[in-house]
């Protein structure tokens, strides 16, 4: 059971990241290189299933968007359940 608990953190830990770097991206998306815009496609299609959820109850404010930080917490607040 360890084991499991523990593989299932760093799933959820790298997740984190993904997310981290697909909003990295998503700034330097603009420079239309088309390396970033193809590795931020493949993040985004792993990050906005989780994010998207957030995105329909959390709206822009004042042009920013906020679902990645709210999916961010919960994450970690699942982590550390899990451990």
């Amino acid at each position: 059971m360890g084991n499991v608990r523990y593989f299932l953190g760093q799933v959820l830990y790298l997740y984190e990241w993904v997310i981290v770097i697909e909003c990295i991206l998503s700034w330097l998306r603009m420079t239309g290189s088309t390396v970033i815009e193809d590795v931020y496609q493949a993040t985004n299609t792993l990050v906005e299933p989780v994010v998207g959820l957030f995105r329909r109850f959390i709206p822009p404010i004042m042009g920013m968007d906020f679902s990645p930080m709210v999916a961010l917490l919960v994450i970690e607040v699942v982590r550390n359940l899990v451990y």
